[in-house]
């Protein structure tokens, strides 16, 4: 529809990969292409990685002097899918720039609801090959890797090492709620991918059962204990008020998480207790985080501390990062922890970034995360 309303010469759909460093094209307008392998575009230094950390749509005149290049981003609620690229004979003017814009964002509408019922974006997803492993570890984590509301934007990034080490993160979004979780299940490659199976699954069948924090982590404790073989998971649970912006949290032998607040990084050094399935009488109790409007809270796997990452300062990064939108910023910092192991990891590494707006936001803009703070303290449901 574009090609010919804007009498295109070409218009093409390009997917971002699982690491978010490079984008993969799908093909042209009425082509899908699908060769093995998929030829990777790697985004540093392009147009395409200013439009994916802006979220702007931009131009430029291509090599021959005389076509212009439009590139849109293709994005919802904070889920950067990939891009929609044009070349145009002439430079296209406000009214075709919206809505070149406006078909990029219904573009990531349609993305969405077909992706359930085919395989090509998994491939496109896919610039190299999933060990057994880590097909299973990818297929526990939510289905956008983003997620922006009035009160909240959320983004996770995950990494994993030459030998998959079980790490996961979750969220949802409730009635008036919002739920996070990291896990790290113990050992390498299949037996971790399946042991954080069964975290994920007696959690998020807790949750959905509307069992409270307590009831989360005592039956993800159980499964443990059942089907666990004797291994454990450590992990965070944080349940988060959309109405009131109270908070539960509770930590099973997880690192403490990390509050960045007016531009300085704190660990919060909550209770520890037992992972689940840890073979020894005790119970897991829920904590209050000080966690206040305009925070950032940064929770990790161990991965993005052990001792081969330590030419990463975690701190610091976060601080030099506080200017990003959490997607851009949880990719900045598993990319530095990769590279300073030198494209192998010993161990996962995953983030979650929550930037808390607070419950007096009214609005949001769907895909920079944009403060755009309304006087009205009402607090505003989520959708």
């Amino acid at each position: 529809m574009l090609r010919q309303r804007l009498d295109a010469r070409t218009v093409s759909f390009l997917i971002t990969d699982f690491t978010g460093a490079s984008v993969v094209r799908l093909g042209a307008a009425g082509t899908v292409e699908t060769d093995e392998p998929a030829r990777r575009i790697a985004l540093p230094g392009t147009l395409y990685d200013e439009v994916i950390r802006t979220q702007q749509s931009a131009t430029e005149l291509f090599d021959d002097g005389r076509t212009v290049r439009v590139i849109a981003p293709v994005t919802n609620r904070g889920d950067a899918i990939g891009l929609l690229e044009l070349f145009l004979d002439s430079e296209p003017d406000t009214a075709a720039m919206r809505e070149i814009g406006e078909t990029a964002h219904a573009l990531a509408y349609i993305v969405i609801a077909n992706r359930s019922f085919t395989d090509v974006y998994q491939w496109g997803r896919r610039t190299s090959p999933l060990s057994l492993a880590a097909e299973i570890q990818h297929r526990l984590l939510p289905s956008s890797l983003a997620c922006e509301a009035a009160q909240f934007t959320v983004a996770g990034a995950l990494e994993p090492a030459d030998h998959v080490g079980g790490d996961t993160f979750d969220y949802v979004i409730d009635r008036d709620t919002v739920q996070l979780s990291v896990t790290d299940a113990m050992g390498h490659d299949v037996d971790a991918a399946l042991l954080a199976t069964l975290a994920v699954g007696a959690l998020r069948r807790a949750r959905r059962a509307g069992g409270d924090l307590v009831e989360q982590a005592g039956q993800a404790h159980q499964a443990m204990l059942e089907h666990g073989r004797q291994s454990y998971v450590t992990g965070q649970l944080l349940r988060i008020s959309l109405l009131d912006g109270t908070n539960e949290f509770i930590n099973a032998g997880h690192p403490w998480p990390l509050r960045l607040r007016h531009g300085k990084v704190e660990q919060l050094r909550v209770d520890i207790d037992m992972p689940f399935g840890f073979r020894f009488p005790h119970r897991y109790h829920v904590q209050r985080l000080d966690l206040q409007p305009g925070d950032r809270l940064v929770m990790v796997t161990d991965g993005m501390l052990e001792r081969s990452a330590s030419g990463v300062d975690l701190s610091d990064l976060i601080e030099r990062t506080s200017d990003l939108h959490p997607r851009e910023a949880a990719r900045t910092m598993i990319a530095r922890v990769v590279a300073s192991n030198d494209g192998h990891l010993q161990d996962d590494a995953t983030i979650m970034c929550l930037d808390w707006h607070g419950v007096g936001q009214s609005r949001r803009h769907a895909d920079t995360g944009a403060d755009l703070s309304d006087a009205s303290p009402s607090p505003t449901p989520p959708f």
